[in-house]
């Protein structure tokens, strides 16, 4: 029997994945859970019918989520994840000794079980001494925060579902008020390709970019993303991405990745005209 799930990333447009079998399937009070094994992605877990990640491809969002931020803040003790249950980028902050503690917030207490389970090379992460694991709404948890943080990353993964409060104009002024004077923020900040999701790649950029001194885009290649291109946001009160990057310490530090490196931090921050042009509308 030919098992195939699909993940509708528009109305005509889908990615479709031949699965040898569904491993889970769980409706939570937040979401549907699926795992299911495949030959292309290997296992992959969806929420409500679109991949969150899979095993082959999850390397590429973690490693640019932490690692660029990490390039440019010259020495990060504490940090809070928004969302990242399954573990991944608590996984990749791991490799810096120099941080002391990592909060992680997430709001659906199944999914990190899940990941527990089916994704052990990710959730690992959370079995770090330095990590918190709350089960809480991100928002309200953000709401009591202040001058707490150095480096903030949400990792929420729906604009329009359970954590949609985590893309709103309140969000992005909670987290400035949560960094410290010198923090950073990134975000995932989804695809631009499609019509559908220009949109909501426009609002978070405005909102971004007017409560940040410095807002800046940048992309990576994600086969399981829609249209396989990913972009995430960079937000800070001091440090440029690029012109506060310092190559030479991180190369330092011999971290083992499989996407990340210093050149490519310096390329994914050209990006397309076509995303240029959307960019600078919403700054304007």
């Amino acid at each position: 029997m030919d098992l195939r799930f699909t993940d509708h990333h528009t109305q005509g447009a889908s990615l479709e994945i031949s699965v040898s079998r569904q491993l889970y399937s769980e409706q939570t009070e937040y979401q549907l859970i699926d795992v299911f094994e495949s030959d292309a992605f290997g296992r992959f877990i969806s929420s409500n019918g679109s991949v969150v990640f899979s095993e082959k491809d999850e390397f590429t969002y973690d490693e640019m989520i932490v690692h660029v931020p990490m390039a440019v803040h010259p020495h990060v003790e504490n940090v809070l994840v928004i969302g990242g249950g399954d573990g991944g980028v608590a996984r990749e902050l791991a490799h810096y000794e120099e941080i002391k503690h990592i909060d992680v917030v997430e709001a659906d207490e199944t999914f990190v079980d899940v990941c527990r389970e089916f994704f052990p090379d990710n959730a690992c992460g959370l079995e770090d001494p330095r990590v918190t694991v709350y089960f809480r709404d991100g928002l309200r948890f953000l709401r009591t925060k202040q001058d707490a943080y150095d480096l903030i990353i949400n990792d929420a993964i729906d604009p329009l579902g359970h954590t949609a409060g985590l893309f709103t104009k309140e969000f992005y002024g909670n987290c400035y008020r949560a960094l410290r004077e010198d923090g950073i923020l990134v975000y995932q900040h989804g695809s631009p390709f499609y019509d559908e999701d220009e949109d909501t790649c426009r609002a978070m950029h405005r909102k971004a970019s007017h409560s940040f001194p410095i807002s800046r885009v940048y992309q990576a290649h994600i086969p399981t993303c829609p249209s396989g291109y990913w972009l995430f946001g960079f937000a800070s009160k001091k440090y440029h991405p690029l012109k506060n990057l310092n190559e030479q310490r991180w190369n330092d530090r011999r971290i083992k990745t499989w996407y990340y490196t210093t050149n490519l931090h310096k390329g994914a921050f050209m990006l397309p005209r076509y995303v240029e042009d959307m960019l600078m509308e919403e700054e304007n």
